[in-house]
């Protein structure tokens, strides 16, 4: 038995607070009965209504994907394109993006229908690392990484300090490699980042999401997270 707000936020309704104020604002039933007390607990086969629609509870799954480019970070697109969901076989759970990528980026990105883990981890609170690599037009100054590690606000946007680091240069072609870690993921940060520097992006990959790593994996494929990746993530982000 679950407390009834966990099982809302884990299978995706809702954060855990939110849960909490659906239940105190009377827009839960359990098996036909409207539930207001938070400390309601459930089980696998009560049926649990929010706003009239069915709750489906199902085993937990977590996938790991490289991302190719020109494929949707979300589980539907109105537009027919290809999704990150399109490219993930034999997995007959309901699962979607933790967060996402644009559509010209690639690399890592988990998905899963466990909607506590995927709140937190898209929450910088808990500052889960993501390492990207980028290569961007001219080769960036030390003042520019500084910058970058310094933290820095575009557009009215304030971005946190990012972990830089110079991987490689190519004066001939005008362009280089760089490394960027930070734990936010706000929309177009490392691209908004470092053209506010000077040195506009010309290509893009997640390579890191806290201790995971694309090794093993070719673009568009995926594979399920191992039973220590999970942990390691649960506790990143204070689940265990």
């Amino acid at each position: 038995m679950e407390r009834l707000q966990k099982v809302l936020a884990h299978d995706g309704v809702a954060s855990r607070r939110q849960s909490e104020k659906l239940i105190m604002s009377g827009r839960v039933k359990v098996n036909g009965t409207v539930v207001t007390e938070l400390g309601t607990k459930v089980g696998v086969h009560d049926k649990i209504l929010v706003d009239g629609v069915p709750v489906t509870t199902e085993a937990p799954v977590y996938v790991m994907l490289y991302k190719p480019r020109a494929v949707i970070s979300t589980a539907n697109d109105e537009k027919g394109r290809k999704t990150v969901v399109d490219l993930i076989e034999d997995i007959p759970q309901r699962i979607y993006p933790v967060g996402r990528l644009d559509y010209d980026t690639a690399g890592l990105l988990l998905l899963t229908n466990d909607g506590e883990l995927a709140n937190r981890l898209t929450h910088p609170k808990y500052e889960v690392e993501k390492t990207y690599v980028a290569r961007v037009t001219g080769t960036p100054t030390n003042d520019a990484m500084r910058q970058l590690r310094q933290g820095m606000t575009v557009d009215g946007e304030v971005y946190a300090p990012a972990k830089t680091k110079l991987l490689s240069s190519d004066p001939k072609k005008r362009s280089s490699i760089v490394q960027l870690i930070i734990h936010e993921g706000k929309n177009h940060q490392v691209k908004k980042m470092l053209e506010a520097v000077g040195y506009p992006v010309e290509k893009l990959k997640r390579e890191k999401y806290g201790n995971l790593t694309l090794k093993g994996l070719n673009a568009g494929e995926a594979r399920l997270l191992k039973p220590e990746e999970v942990k390691e993530l649960k506790q990143a982000t204070g689940l265990m």
